[in-house]
């Protein structure tokens, strides 16, 4: 990625199916989560199985699991297909007002539809924002208005909201949310107060919004970067450098203190190193699909999840993986009794999970893509 006047590099003509791949390997991990099944796998309290629930659970606070990075993937990749998202209306004869338009009738829906969910399960208007949906409503449409600018513009533009972050939570002059890395004791939780209108609040931080912007516009800037006419070697070596940084820079501001790595309130930290590995990731899956043509085949099965990810998101959210759990208990507790309640409940969310994914593959079979 180099300095341009605007960062509209050459475009090339095939497709980057690890785009797609990554896209859908991190919706194929969320549809997991909705069955319970990380779960049941913290439910054995020893060995592998217990360390692998773990990884694939939050983290309480301070430190990062695997986990903590699916968010940051989905906001990332939702960048990244900015740039072909566009080339791709354009080659359709959209002109740019249109699709200017439509990221704004996109971001508001995002919006909508992500403070809508939270109004769901208790069956009333309540005023929260931190579903990925609403606070991608916020990311993607910052990244979209800037998405022409130059590269140092928009690396120092993300670099500046988290630093402006990381200092508003250290000098927020409330008594009592004062803490910047305390519980329900920072700027972030008393934004979700006033916002929400209550005396105590979620712990995740509606205000994350803000910072995350940077890992959508990092996803452009890579989203370029593989649209471009560099060499595959060119784009690997700058996507290495550019997540190893990240790394390094996220890392060493928790190791030495200075502001720790912090998930729930999106930490300047966490979002260096959370974008770093996503960085990393889509590097990885670019270097393996789509230049040694290796996982060709099975990057299918993602793909395909992936090309209706917002319909399988909505679908789970407002119960859809539990009306199926529902309808296979019968069976499955029958076929697994003998292992026990853990090992049935285990199976049970498996075949949830495969049924979810048939979801996807029959729209998908018979051309049926529901989107934004």
């Amino acid at each position: 990625m180099t300095e341009t006047t605007t960062f509209n590099p050459p475009v090339i003509q095939e497709r980057i199916s690890s785009v797609d791949f990554f896209r859908g390997f991190t919706m194929f991990l969320l549809i997991g989560e909705s069955t319970h099944l990380y779960d049941h796998l913290m439910s054995v309290n020893t060995g592998f199985t217990h360390f692998l629930g773990t990884e694939l659970s939050h983290h309480e606070w301070h430190g990062l699991h695997f986990w903590d990075l699916i968010q940051p993937f989905f906001m990332f990749i939702v960048g990244v297909a900015i740039p072909f998202a566009i080339v791709n209306r354009k080659k359709k004869g959209a002109t740019d007002r249109q699709i200017m338009n439509h990221a704004f009738k996109r971001s508001l829906l995002l919006l909508f539809i992500g403070w809508a969910l939270y109004c769901v399960e208790p069956g009333k208007i309540v005023w929260r924002f931190q579903d990925v949906l609403a606070q991608m409503g916020v990311t993607y449409l910052v990244a979209f208005l800037i998405r022409n600018k130059s590269f140092t513009f928009q690396i120092v533009f993300t670099i500046v909201i988290l630093i402006l972050t990381d200092v508003a939570y250290r000098i927020f002059p409330v008594e009592g949310f004062n803490q910047p890395w305390v519980p329900f004791h920072n700027l972030g939780a008393w934004v979700n107060i006033k916002i929400e209108g209550v005396e105590k609040t979620s712990i995740w931080a509606t205000l994350n919004a803000i910072p995350t912007i940077a890992h959508t516009v990092w996803g452009v800037l890579c989203g370029s970067l593989l649209m471009s006419n560099k060499t595959a070697a060119q784009k690997i070596k700058t996507l290495i450098i550019a997540g190893a940084s990240a790394l390094i820079i996220g890392y060493s501001l928790d190791l030495l203190n200075i502001t720790p790595i912090i998930k729930k309130i999106a930490t300047m930290s966490f979002v260096f190193a959370s974008g770093g590995w996503a960085i990393l990731g889509l590097c990885f899956a670019y270097w393996l699909i789509d230049v040694k043509k290796l996982f060709t085949k099975g990057s299918r099965m993602f793909i395909i999840v992936g090309m209706n990810c917002i319909f399988i998101y909505l679908f789970f959210s407002v119960g859809g993986a539990e009306l199926v759990s529902r309808i296979w208990q019968p069976f499955t507790d029958v076929l697994f009794s003998w292992g026990g309640e853990v090992t049935a409940n285990i199976m049970r969310s498996i075949v949830v999970w495969a049924t979810l994914w048939y979801l996807c593959y029959w729209l998908y079979k018979n051309k049926l893509f529901i989107k934004i």
